[in-house]
């Protein structure tokens, strides 16, 4: 095959792999452990015949010794030599990329048993046949396997490579969502494949990204020299990277010894740093590809980070006051319209400061205002009954609520009409329960026995089918009075006196409302914040603020896919943040 042959056959193979990770690594990982078991078990038993069959003095080759008189001996040649051997490694360090989705213990037990074993005699093998053929240094893989077994052993070892390549893509799902988690990456949509295991995922716009990445390497360079010192830069660039984070690891959460800490880094550097010069000598020749890639990527994530913490201390400071809202009166100082009001915040306390900048500008707002708050909980999924946390804002009068809701990394957001549905009747459950707890102490010593608040409950969920289809649990979300943060609260309700207060005529009067105003319509308030350099700032500072953060806020999901919000009731709220 000629060498565009070769390309086109790689490129239509890297399109039909990236096509299926929608599927998940736990529908296509079936077919990998034994593919990769059976190339492992291949390449060991091909070296093993390669000793027998042509020299198998080459075994001397695992004595030390034989390292230092060639190292001796080389002088120029041995960057080189190591740049070669280092591309010997770089296929099984792929493997750690799949300790989220495998045991630990299984990745130990398989490197042990299965891995190195395997290595060894086939590296050994080649050596063997390399002492006969020296003119076959080139090929010698292939040329070394027997004739009998060679079509079944290419096929193996391109599916092998397949599955090589998954273990990287799925490495840079993780690391992409790691960085979400950590607010270094733009928001992009993270598909859980999985039920059982949390680190199987797929990114679709990571997905494309990549795909086209690889297509441009492996139709750009065209041979396999250049492609091998690109991924052995990268890999011994992450080997340096992981030990010398290992270093602040040890000293802080292992509290180990600092004798045990400088051993550790003194023989890993050992190892790892002359790999890391000898490919260092062989940037030009491919290995500049992983280090644009890494500084790409770096100025996105330290953009997107910087920009975003800046924006979220703004928020923060400018939270706007208790003490203001309330002097603003019940009406907030503006005409209370009929309907509810969705304030879409990432502040879990607080009122945040898009909304003094709404009723500012706006000469009205709703009757009912709730802030809502969306977390996402590294959990598989959140019931429905504990999904949202609710927590009335000043008096009564001011109908001001905040909802904290949560999702599990499997949740879906349903349809905008399910969202609403279930949060309105879960305010109107809080209501409910607020109205029955009315007189109660709120004095830690308070107690009641789980039979009670069991039959209440139970009271509660009857009453409640009653009117509407909706379950809700018998136990209540809300805040503690004290703090602005979340607790489980039971519902301290009594027989007789419940039934009282649940019929109470303001209860009556405040349930009424807001039926009214959910029959008026309800309206999604997003903020659509701007972040601008001040004035003052230096050019770089404008350029990555005004520019940089400005695009990348533009391609990232907005909010409103991610809650899907109809776009018939979504409103807007715009606003310029100066850091």
């Amino acid at each position: 095959m000629s060498t565009d042959v070769v390309v086109i056959v790689a490129v239509t193979i890297l399109i039909g792999l990236f096509s299926m990770q929608h599927y998940g690594t736990d529908k296509v990982g079936w077919l990998f452990a034994p593919l990769v078991f059976l190339w492992f078990i291949l390449i060991g038993s091909v070296g093993a015949f390669n000793i027998h069959k042509y020299n198998s003095s080459v075994l001397k080759a695992y004595n030390p010794v034989y390292i230092y008189r060639f190292l001796r001996r080389a002088k120029s040649e041995i960057w080189t030599s190591l740049g070669g051997v280092m591309l010997s490694i770089t296929g099984t360090e792929a493997l750690f990329a799949d300790l989220c989705h495998f045991p630990v213990l299984a990745i130990q037990i398989a490197f042990t048993l299965v891995v190195f074993p395997c290595l060894l005699l086939a590296y050994t093998g080649q050596a063997a046949y390399i002492i006969v053929h020296k003119d076959h240094v080139v090929d010698a893989f292939y040329r070394s396997i027997p004739d009998a077994i060679y079509w079944p052993a290419f096929v193996i070892a391109t599916l092998a490579a397949i599955v090589a390549s998954q273990a990287t893509i799925s490495a840079t799902y993780s690391i992409i969502k790691q960085a979400l988690a950590l607010g270094c990456f733009p928001r992009v949509s993270v598909v859980h494949t999985s039920k059982k295991f949390l680190g199987q995922i797929y990114i679709p716009d990571i997905n494309w990204v990549l795909m086209i990445l690889c297509i441009a390497v492996t139709a750009g360079f065209k041979n396999q020299i250049q492609i091998g010192n690109a991924y052995g830069t990268a890999v011994v660039i992450v080997m340096l990277v992981t030990t010398f984070l290992m270093v602040p690891i040890m000293l802080l959460v292992w509290k180990s010894h600092w004798i045990l800490v400088v051993t550790f880094l003194v023989l890993s550097l050992m190892v790892e740093f002359p790999y890391f010069i000898a490919c260092i000598n062989k940037v030009d020749e491919g290995g500049w590809v992983p280090l644009a890639v890494a500084i790409t990527f770096f100025i996105i994530m330290y953009v997107w980070h910087f920009c975003t913490v800046k924006r979220y201390e703004f928020e923060m400071h400018s939270k706007v006051s208790m003490a203001w809202i309330l002097g603003l009166g019940p009406s907030l100082g503006l005409v209370r319209v009929p309907g509810i009001g969705f304030v879409y915040t990432e502040l879990a306390s607080g009122v945040p400061h898009i909304f003094s900048h709404f009723i500012t500008n706006l000469p009205a707002i709703h009757s009912v205002v709730v802030f809502v708050c969306v977390k996402y909980l590294p959990v598989y999924t959140v019931p429905v009954e504990e999904r949202f946390v609710m927590k009335r804002i000043g008096p009564k009068n001011f109908h001001m609520f905040r909802c904290v809701t949560r999702y599990g990394y499997k949740d879906i957001h349903k349809k905008h009409d399910d969202f609403e549905k279930m949060l309105l009747d879960r305010l109107l459950i809080f209501v409910r329960l607020e109205s029955m707890m009315d007189g109660y102490s709120d004095s830690e010593d308070f107690t009641m026995s789980e039979q009670k608040v069991e039959r209440s409950a139970n009271a509660l969920l009857m009453s409640e089918k009653a009117g509407s289809n909706t379950l809700c649990s018998g136990s209540d979300l809300s805040y503690s009075s004290s703090h602005d943060s979340i607790v489980l609260a039971k519902s301290p309700l009594t027989g007789n006196n419940s039934l009282t207060r649940y019929s109470s005529q303001t209860y009556g009067d405040e349930l009424e409302f807001l039926n009214s105003c959910k029959d008026a319509g309800v309206v999604h308030i997003l903020g659509n914040t701007i972040v601008r350099a001040r004035r003052d700032s230096g050019i770089i500072k404008r350029i990555v603020v005004d520019h940089l953060y400005a695009f990348l806020r533009k391609v990232c999901r907005e909010h409103s896919v991610i809650f899907n919000v109809p776009h018939e009731s979504l409103l807007n709220v715009g606003q310029i943040y100066y850091i």
